[in-house]
């Protein structure tokens, strides 16, 4: 009972409860409204009709006592006995209708009545407004009262005129419960009909109200059910008025809906594809400055895992200065330049950062930034090296520039005279001219290989005549260090696939090197052995030199570097040899690595493939 009566609220709350009440109090007050009227219809025209009713029957009798009134003595008392015969007459005639029939004098005098009870009725006087109205000869008298038991009745009241003039009156007393019965019978059948009329209304309410109710329920579930993503099911259309035309709707919506969304799907794949993919790393913040989104390289930049960013405050990761925080909470910076510790040798990198703040469309304010990080080590690097490839080659170029200049002032100024002296300034000027010549050959060299415009022509070579070439064109500046050369051959190495010329430069750099900083009665080795299994011969040149420190390994392939500048310059050395050999080795597809120990050597070995045929661009 309990759970009834809590569902009753509710149920009162719904479209089909309140449809089915609308409905009912319509035709209930429909009805009331046409049941007012007939009723109130159907009991005047019952009283008027029964009103006339006795009115006639007044005047009938009052037009028959008024023939009967002429007489005197003997035919007078006839008169009134033929009177009171027909009074009799008529009340027997009209049932329970009429209860009482008199015929009064001019007087008022009862000269006959109806009832029979009452021996002493005939003698009273009948003093009521609507006897005294027709005494007085007025016609259509009535009124209507009720008795001491409660019953209705109706009074008619007609004069007798004889003669033009007034010789007494008929009154009438009819009961009105036969009227008031047929009255209540008729309020009892119109009931009856109102209760029948609303219980039919009620069903057709239910029924109507279910064909209104029963479409948007179900449209309310498929619509929750498109709230949670379901939009392959569709709304049954029953009919084609205005729920038809709106579940016509609600299919189109959600057909729009669901290629929005999948479009949307499909464009947010792509951005986060792209985000994901990206060689920038992007981080978008709210308007609080918290990070919301992280792609996986901003996330590495940071040296953070992207889960663990979510949420944390963009400024407080970024080593940015106290001016540029400012600008960036203003919404005033565009552009950065920091410095993140993320390598893994505990360098730092260098991180272009870009702000682009994020606009609401219909405020002013702003929605959060957008920051793209860009890392410009490499650049910075390259453009380092640039620099200090520009200061080098001005130095390089200076020198022996200088040197040509003062010795050709030299000349001028009457050097030239002395024969032995201009000799040797001219010698000087030979050899300066011929190491920038070297100097520019080197570049130029180097730069047809950065550009790839050097063909390699390659063809088989015997290793053994490679090495024992180069050991040869040696031979003369070895002797005169006292220096042992030594060739070390793995048997079974036979020959490789190579561009004799460039390796032929590559090796003479190399033992060139050695050469320079091994000490008089070294030695140096010339040696190869093949890697079977991985395909690749590796030549070595190996020697018992000075060394070179460690900590300077790792520049040791830079253009221009020179670990002992001052003693590489006095040797004539442009600090170019070892980025040439570089350059020709990543040519042909191969490796060049150095050892070395301080004051125990060096050893550089060259690994190049055995079977690659044909020509390549350097």
């Amino acid at each position: 009972m309990k759970r009834k009566l809590r569902l009753l609220p509710g149920f009162s709350r719904t479209i089909q409860a309140r449809l089915i009440i609308i409905y009912v109090l319509l035709i209930l007050i429909a009805m009331q409204l046409i049941g007012v009227y007939f009723v109130s219809a159907m009991k005047n025209s019952l009283t008027s009709n029964f009103t006339q009713d006795l009115q006639e029957r007044a005047q009938l009798l009052s037009v028959l006592a008024a023939d009967k009134w002429s007489g005197s003595g003997e035919n007078f008392s006839s008169s009134v006995n033929d009177l009171k015969l027909m009074v009799d007459n008529l009340y027997n005639m009209s049932g329970t209708q009429i209860q009482e029939i008199q015929v009064l004098d001019v007087s008022g005098r009862i000269l006959i009545s109806s009832l029979k009870s009452d021996s002493g009725t005939e003698a009273r006087r009948n003093t009521q407004t609507v006897v005294s109205r027709a005494l007085q000869g007025i016609s259509d008298n009535e009124e209507y009262i009720i008795d001491d038991t409660g019953e209705r009745k109706r009074v008619v009241a007609e004069p007798i005129i004889s003669g033009n003039r007034t010789v007494g009156a008929v009154y009438i007393v009819a009961s009105m419960a036969e009227l008031y019965d047929t009255m209540k019978r008729i309020n009892g059948i119109f009931l009856s009909g109102i209760l029948i009329a609303l219980g039919m209304t009620a069903v057709l309410g239910v029924i109507l109200a279910h064909t209104i109710t029963q479409p948007i329920k179900e449209m309310t579930r498929r619509a929750k059910q498109v709230a949670e993503g379901e939009f392959d099911h569709h709304m049954t259309v029953y009919s084609n008025d205005e729920i038809g035309q709106l579940s016509e709707a609600f299919n189109y919506m959600t057909s729009r809906l669901r290629d929005a969304l999948a479009q949307n799907e499909e464009e947010k794949e792509k951005l986060a594809s792209i985000l994901k993919n990206m060689s920038d790393g992007v981080i978008a913040t709210d308007e609080h400055g918290c990070i919301i989104l992280v792609n996986r390289v901003a996330a590495a930049m940071l040296g953070d895992m992207e889960s663990h960013l979510s949420g944390k405050e963009l400024i407080g990761l970024l080593p940015l200065s106290e001016q540029d925080q400012a600008k960036l909470q203003n919404g005033m910076l565009r552009q950065t330049i920091v410095h993140l510790g993320s390598h893994e040798d505990g360098s730092n990198s260098v991180v272009r950062v870009t702000f682009s703040p994020v606009h609401r469309r219909k405020e002013s304010s702003h929605a959060g930034v957008i920051a793209v990080l860009q890392d410009v080590t490499d650049q910075e690097k390259l453009e380092a090296a640039r620099r200090e490839f520009v200061a080098n080659v001005s130095h390089e170029l200076r020198t022996p520039l200088t040197t040509i200049k003062s010795y050709t002032e030299a000349l001028e100024d009457g050097a030239l005279d002395e024969r032995a002296l201009a000799e040797r300034f001219i010698g000087v000027i030979r050899n300066e001219t011929q190491r920038m010549i070297r100097l520019v050959s080197d570049l130029l060299h180097l730069s047809r290989l950065d550009s790839s415009e050097a063909t390699l022509r390659k063809q088989r070579t015997d290793v053994l005549e490679l090495l024992e070439d180069t050991a040869d064109r040696f031979y003369v500046q070895m002797k005169q260090k006292h220096i042992e050369c030594t060739i070390d051959l793995q048997p079974g190495v036979g020959s490789v696939w190579i561009d004799r010329d460039q390796i032929d430069q590559v090796l003479d750099n190399l033992v060139s090197n050695a050469l320079k900083y091994t000490i008089e009665g070294g030695s140096i080795t010339l040696g190869a052995h093949s890697a079977v299994d991985e395909d690749l011969l590796a030549i070595r040149i190996q020697d018992t030199g000075i060394g070179i420190p460690k900590q300077d390994l790792h520049r040791i392939f830079e253009r221009f570097y020179r670990v002992d500048k001052a003693r590489s310059r006095n040797m004539g050395g442009t600090g170019l040899g070892l980025s040439i050999a570089q350059e020709i080795v990543l040519a042909h597809n191969g490796t060049i690595e150095l050892d070395s120990e301080l004051d125990q050597g060096t050893t550089v070995t060259v690994w190049l493939p055995l079977h690659e045929e044909g020509s390549v661009e350097a």
